[in-house]
């Protein structure tokens, strides 16, 4: 008898020391890349008899490819994917050649190749020093096409982690866009999608803005939410558009509310350049982002994690020569935490990511973001906005 307790004792303690407790962390950041353009005047294809889902149902083609391309009419109407289903149709950029050899930029594919490599060490730099590892999940601001996307994931500092792409083309009229790139083997997308922003200039004229992108999938095996974001600028003054940015804000909220309504328990990041400040109405007001843990609530779900490096004096680019923290995360209420390390994920780091090769030495810029172009000439520099960053972290259980 005394042997049997003996060896149940022996496997109950080889049980607890295979079972060490550990730590994992995970960061999901985004920058803006500030006109990651290829080198080929393009224009976007829409081929409406494929699935709305499929990248492939509106697409960016280089011109000279659109003569090989069948195309049903000459579409005047209302540019978004509902309106399109069944038409094979051809739109033109605002600026198609702005980024080319043709340019006065001149825009080659030097330029392009140096441009990537800055983007790409900057994303592998995201968060590394509380994770040791490249980013899990990172934003893009600012990319042309998939195309730039695929060549960005294949720089050597970004290969190794085997980023998988989320993207599609918006409407927006210099053919801006937002993407999602994430590590393979960490998050498992299961859905996505772009949702509208409907916006209108001072005389009731349609714009066409960037969509809020939505990828929903498992980080780490946790249900979680991403939706980037780059809200219409303050192009023609703060107060004149601002209605604008406060559309954007109550698109995002319905979305956020709607999928928490769906997925109860699902965790949410909403993150991008908002050309807002955490105080600004459409962030406090539409959105009803707020700004300490202590305000949360049911009413107030959503946590503004650069509230507080605002409020310190923090920035991420100056506007006019104004410090501004337009780049920002938002977080649902589940993924903050008051203790240090929690079972599931919670956010222990929120950030601008700032170091002395993003910033500008000395001269009438000393202190900005360095960014990569001065007009039509090529700094060398990375981008015009800081990135921000967050970190995650749980406990599990090492087997």
């Amino acid at each position: 008898m005394k042997k049997w307790i003996i060896f149940l004792m022996m496997v109950c303690s080889m049980s607890v020391f295979s079972q060490k407790k550990s730590v994992q962390r995970a960061t999901v950041a985004f920058l803006n890349v500030e006109n990651l353009w290829d080198t080929i005047a393009s224009a976007d294809y829409i081929d409406g008899t494929l699935p709305v889902t499929d990248w492939r149902f509106h697409r960016s083609v280089p011109v000279d490819s659109l003569k090989y391309l069948p195309v049903t009419e000459d579409y005047k109407g209302v540019w978004n994917n509902e309106s399109l289903i069944g038409k094979k149709v051809v739109r033109y950029q605002g600026v198609n050649e702005e980024f080319t050899s043709k340019s006065a930029k001149m825009y080659g594919t030097k330029t392009y190749n140096h441009k990537l490599g800055n983007i790409a060490r900057v994303v592998s730099e995201l968060g590394r020093a509380y994770t040791n590892d490249n980013p899990a999940i990172v934003g893009l601001i600012e990319v042309e096409n998939r195309t730039v996307i695929r060549d960005l994931i294949a720089q050597p500092q970004l290969a190794k982690s085997d980023y998988g792409i989320i993207h599609y083309n918006s409407y927006d009229f210099r053919g801006i866009d937002v993407a999602i790139i994430y590590q393979k083997k960490r998050f498992v997308p299961q859905d996505s999608y772009a949702k509208e922003v409907v916006i209108f200039d001072e005389e009731g004229k349609r714009e066409y803005t960037r969509d809020i992108l939505v990828a929903k999938g498992l980080l780490d095996g946790e249900p979680i939410a991403v939706f980037m974001n780059h809200w219409p600028s303050r192009r023609g003054g703060e107060a004149i558009s601002l209605a604008k940015r406060n559309a954007a804000a109550t698109v995002l909220k319905n979305e956020m509310d709607k999928l928490v309504a769906e997925n109860p328990g699902i965790k949410i990041i909403a993150m991008g350049d908002y050309n807002d400040d955490p105080v600004s109405p459409s962030l406090k007001k539409f959105l009803g982002a707020v700004g300490t843990p202590e305000q949360l609530s049911d009413q107030y779900p959503y946590y503004n994690l650069m509230y507080k490096l605002y409020k310190n004096g923090v920035a991420s680019l100056a506007y006019r020569d104004a410090p501004n923290l337009f780049d920002q995360i938002i977080v649902s209420r589940n993924l903050y935490s008051n203790q240090k390390i929690t079972p599931t994920y919670s956010v222990i780091k929120a950030e601008i990511f700032a170091p002395s090769y993003l910033v500008n030495s000395a001269g009438q810029w000393k202190g900005y973001p360095f960014r990569s172009w001065d007009g039509d000439r090529y700094t060398g520099g990375f981008s015009d906005h800081f990135p921000a960053v967050s970190v995650l972290q749980r406990e599990y259980v090492k087997k």
